[in-house]
């Protein structure tokens, strides 16, 4: 989206950097903004001691840890200079979390990009989790997200959030009447059908940053409980999990079940998606809308998913998708997929057709410009 944007406005774009990225990311950071400024910021590695000790001392802190574990005072600093040297129309937040160093007082209108309702995320990570005292430290987190989250939505002009699931959720929980929601999109020609990849007839992906706590949930959720059915109908079932920084415990549950493959991080997630023949997104936890449903239905892979998975996604279940909830559902539906290909390909190209009639970036970029100029017109006004 921002690619789309910057043809027509012209784009300084923030970021905390924790050294990971290289000359090529600087230098392709040249698509998406004119400006690329980085403020160094390191975060402890997780499962270290410090990461440990972190979790502990949150325990006294008003913020919640994922929000905490960004706060910098370089780029609350750096905001503060760059708005008293230029002339900005307006100051976009994407996430909830870069919010914590915005200053108290801008001089400018303001939007957030809310790509999830981070406080439901935590709320649905206790309500699965069966550990006492994770339920209890997790069951903080929710208190101090839902907190932290309203306050935050609250010193914004508008809030955007990406369905029209979340716009209602943030509307009634955080009393905001300054929310709306834009359509999800899909880069459309970086995510297309490929004819020089032959699809493995009995490979399942899934595809995600897998450092991130509902990926994790899905995989260990969907190799222990789901799997083992699949293979009842279809034993040679494989899966391959492509997304960076995996956790130890995800890695060392792949080597002790057949077939499973973990790739860590990839250059290019595109052929993995092609080959396999069903996209598979188990995910129990989670909020906002999954992107990655739209990069595998652009490329014409069928999709199985659970409901919550495909929240906030306008999706007809067995028309562009097959919706199934619980592990024999589940596991069903992408038995349906396994064994009868006509059905399978008829449903990847049915969901390829939607995403080029309806989901491309340039639609929803438009909507996004939209509403930030309706925000500055308003603080003229």
């Amino acid at each position: 989206m921002l690619r789309e944007l910057k043809r027509d406005h012209h784009i300084t774009y923030l970021a905390l950097d924790d050294g990971s990225a290289g000359e090529k990311e600087r230098t392709q950071a040249n698509e998406y903004c004119h400006d690329l400024i980085s403020v160094p910021h390191t975060t402890r590695p997780k499962f270290s001691l410090g990461f440990y000790l972190e979790l502990i001392s949150n325990l006294v802190s008003p913020l919640p840890y994922f929000i905490k574990k960004y706060e910098s005072s370089r780029m609350r600093a750096t905001i503060e200079s760059l708005v008293r040297q230029n002339q900005f129309d307006i100051l976009v937040c994407d996430f909830l979390q870069p919010s914590v160093n915005i200053p108290e007082k801008v001089g400018l209108p303001m939007v957030l990009f809310q790509h999830n309702v981070e406080a439901m995320i935590w709320k649905r990570h206790y309500e699965v989790q069966v550990n006492p005292a994770k339920k209890r430290y997790l069951y903080n987190q929710w208190l101090k997200s839902t907190k932290y989250e309203g306050q935050a939505c609250r010193r914004f002009d508008v809030v955007v959030a990406v369905s029209d699931a979340d716009e209602q959720q943030i509307r009634v929980d955080y009393r905001i009447e300054k929310v709306v929601a834009i359509p999800t999109g899909v880069d459309l020609h970086y995510f297309a059908p490929r004819q020089d990849v032959v699809r493995d007839p009995w490979n399942l992906v899934f595809t995600g940053s897998m450092d991130w706590l509902p990926n994790e949930d899905a995989m260990q959720y969907f190799i222990r409980e789901v799997l083992p059915l699949i293979r009842t109908q279809a034993p040679d079932t494989t899966l391959t999990v492509v997304g960076r920084d995996p956790y130890p415990s995800l890695i060392d549950l792949s080597k002790s079940v057949r077939g499973i493959e973990v790739t860590g991080r990839v250059e290019d997630v595109r052929p993995y998606i092609a080959k396999a023949s069903v996209f598979v997104v188990p995910i129990r936890i989670g909020g906002g809308t999954r992107l990655k449903i739209y990069e595998a239905m652009a490329m014409g892979t069928p999709v199985v998913s659970t409901t919550v998975g495909a929240e906030g996604l306008p999706l007809v279940n067995g028309q562009e998708l097959l919706l199934a909830d619980g592990p024999a559902d589940f596991a069903t539906a992408v038995v349906s997929l396994l064994n009868d290909k006509t059905k399978a390909q008829e449903l990847g190209a049915r969901s390829a057709r939607l995403m080029e009639e309806r989901n491309g970036w340039a639609n929803v970029a438009k909507v996004f410009a939209g509403i930030c100029s309706s925000a500055v017109s308003k603080s003229k006004g």
